[in-house]
């Protein structure tokens, strides 16, 4: 197949124009094109008043090889890449023991899935719950029907902390090998649309991922894989640094040669006992700032002017970054589209928040993190000193909010203007279980006030709006990403510990279920080959 890169169509183009474009580009006459698919559909909306949308398409030729040679030096066609995934190895028969997969977000879930795939039949440790379960349990908890479980909440349990976002599955991560196609591969064979496979900003929702992981967790399950919830690590034997097993916090002990470690950004307490064993860590830079939530319409008006509201182009988004005058860069954080700010913590007497979209994103307010670059200079210790950071942070968030997991949240008109909110405005807050008006001044440190302070003004000159007096800001947001580095060498092994696998976000190598799913496969064909050898 041939792939035609760059076909400019109009927004409303009559359903043969791609087609119509097809032939023309080529050169060629209906009866010599077969098929085609499209491989990306994306929009180009920098001129509100002339949005037309990108394809790229893959096509199937009567006479490919001779067509393809006239466009040899035509930058915008080229051969289709091979996009399908090759197994690298498979189990050998004299397998002693199994390998084991501490966590089942998306890292964990890939690695536990291309590893029973190859045979091996894993065994993974979740520390919460299934995700029906645990959707529950964060539901009543939101809606105050329960009380906060750290061990079943919107970081802990089956599907990881992106179960509940905007499940966004796009990334920015370099990808030669195509591993991104075999995550969206896994994800429609479980239940998600197709669409994934060609929407330039792909995203399942919340209510849809449950289903889906449910789905993979069958079909590892199915090819012989074992999944233990409520599980929690305690432990990790290591002897001549070489990791021989791990022991449950219900005392068992599993003997393992191979341990994948995919355990999130907010696995605090393993991130202590790593540290206590003598895993290398080092301190890596992450985020600190709030959830800003506009209205929908707002964003849609500003992005898509007269266009606002079609179909195809759906909620709109943004991505903004200012690099302020005390040093320090501000940017928009895990933009959800018509959606909601969410409770996140994990820990007992701490505030966090996130953001949630359903697949359909048509809750009224748009919402993203306004967020400040923090580096390991900001809070100088030892390499969990960031964990320390965040802790604070939320603790005070905690107490700012009246100390019942209410978040403390200000007008951005207050907040720039230095005063405490005392009433809402036109933007009502979506976070549950409730927000406690406030100066969130006294939230962050002095330089992340300043920045956001400067940085909002700055975004009002490219999204008309943005800084309107009753937009809300809800505090705070510290789970951007792990404060810390398990790092790792060529063979994807932990540094000092040979057998330790260190995988995805917690172990600071990925940044969303798109990028988390591609470590985890990467590392689940490390330990392939690993025992193998």
């Amino acid at each position: 197949m041939l792939r035609i890169t760059e076909i400019k169509l109009p927004l409303d183009h009559p359903e043969d124009a791609l087609t119509n474009a097809i032939l023309k580009k080529l050169q060629i006459s209906p009866e010599e094109l077969v098929s085609h698919v499209i491989f990306k559909r994306s929009y180009d909306a920098r001129k509100k008043t002339n949005i037309y949308l990108v394809y790229i398409v893959d096509v199937e030729l009567v006479n490919e090889q001779k067509i393809g040679d006239r466009f040899q030096k035509d930058p915008h066609v080229m051969p289709t890449p091979d996009m399908g995934y090759h197994m690298v190895a498979k189990a050998p028969q004299n397998m002693t023991s199994r390998p084991v997969v501490i966590g089942m977000g998306p890292s964990g879930m890939f690695a536990g899935l291309m590893l029973a795939q190859m045979g091996f039949c894993p065994i993974i440790l979740e520390r919460g719950k299934a995700v029906r379960d645990r959707t529950a349990d964060t539901f009543n908890f939101w809606k105050k029907r329960a009380e906060f479980n750290p061990e079943s909440n919107a970081q802990f349990g089956e599907g990881g902390a992106g179960t509940f976002s905007d499940g966004k599955l796009y990334s920015q991560v370099k990808d030669p090998q195509h591993y991104g196609r075999k995550v969206l591969t896994e994800f429609v064979n479980a239940g998600a649309s197709p669409e994934i496979f060609y929407i330039n900003k792909p995203h399942i929702g919340t209510f849809k991922l449950v289903g889906i992981v449910q789905n993979i967790r069958a079909k590892i399950l199915a090819l012989g894989g074992e999944i233990r919830f409520q599980s929690r690590v305690e432990d990790i034997d290591i002897a001549d640094a070489q990791v021989r097993g791990l022991t449950l916090a219900s005392g068992e002990y599993i003997a393992t040669d191979h341990i994948v470690l995919a355990v999130g950004h907010s696995a605090r307490d393993t991130f202590q006992m790593l540290y206590d064993r003598g895993v290398y860590i080092e301190a890596k830079p992450f985020s600190i700032g709030f959830r800003i939530e506009h209205p929908q319409l707002l964003i849609d008006q500003a992005r898509f002017g007269e266009y606002a509201g079609n179909k195809l182009l759906g909620a709109a988004d943004y991505k903004l970054v200012h690099h302020c005058q005390n040093g320090r860069s501000v940017y928009s954080f895990c933009m959800c589209p018509g959606g909601l700010v969410v409770a996140a913590t994990s820990e007992v007497g701490r505030v966090v928040t996130n953001g949630m979209s359903q697949y359909s994103r048509n809750e009224r307010n748009a919402n993203s993190g306004i967020v400040v670059g923090i580096t390991p200079d900001d809070y100088a210790g030892h390499p969990l000193a960031g964990i320390d950071l965040q802790r604070r942070l939320e603790s005070r968030a905690f107490e700012l909010g009246g100390s019942t997991y209410a978040a403390p949240a200000q007008l951005v008109g207050d907040f720039l203007a230095d005063r405490p909110s005392s009433n809402l405005g036109k933007v009502t807050p979506s976070y549950a279980p409730n927000v406690h008006l406030c100066n969130l001044s006294e939230s962050l440190p002095d330089y992340a006030i300043a920045a956001i302070r400067e940085a909002i003004p700055a975004f009002n000159k490219q999204i008309h709006g943005f800084a309107m007096d009753d937009a809300m800001l809800t505090g705070v947001e510290t789970r951007t990403s792990s404060p810390i580095r398990i790092k790792r060498d060529q063979n994807y092994q932990s540094l000092n510990i040979k057998g330790l696998f260190p995988t995805g976000e917690g172990a600071g190598y990925a940044g969303g279920i798109l990028s988390a799913g591609i470590d985890g496969i990467k590392v689940a064909e490390a330990v392939a080959l690993s025992m193998n050898a």
